[in-house]
């Protein structure tokens, strides 16, 4: 598959990207058990994250994607409090620890690169 567009290379996205596949799984056994409410909230958290990179990827302003960035960040300390608070109700089978460690990660690379864009 070729790249079509600036996010797709990148590794912020990326990464982003990848963790949102096990946030989709734990949104599907919300779904299950029947906490919808939950189910939507951490998809929407998910999502925003790598729509807000690919947005801010087609800005003409280094500024205004630096913006979109710091949407992106926000939405990553969103979707680690969801998954903190579904821990703390024991509804989570696994603990967050490994994504938990990764979106601490992401947002990182998000700082960091939105340093290169000044």
């Amino acid at each position: 598959m070729s790249v079509r567009f600036r996010f797709e290379n990148l590794e912020i996205w990326q990464r982003a990207a990848a963790a949102s596949d096990p946030l989709f799984d734990i949104a599907d056994r919300m779904e299950e058990m029947k906490r919808f409410r939950w189910a939507e909230q951490l998809r929407a958290a998910v999502m925003s994250i790598t729509n807000n990179i690919a947005e801010g990827s087609g800005s003409v302003s280094n500024a205004e994607f630096a913006q979109f960035l710091n949407f992106a960040r926000r939405s990553v300390f969103e979707t680690a409090n969801i998954l903190i608070l579904l821990n703390q109700r024991g509804v989570l089978i696994e603990r967050p620890v490994k994504l938990l460690d990764e979106l601490e990660e992401i947002s990182r690379m998000i700082i960091g690169f939105r340093r290169t864009l000044r």
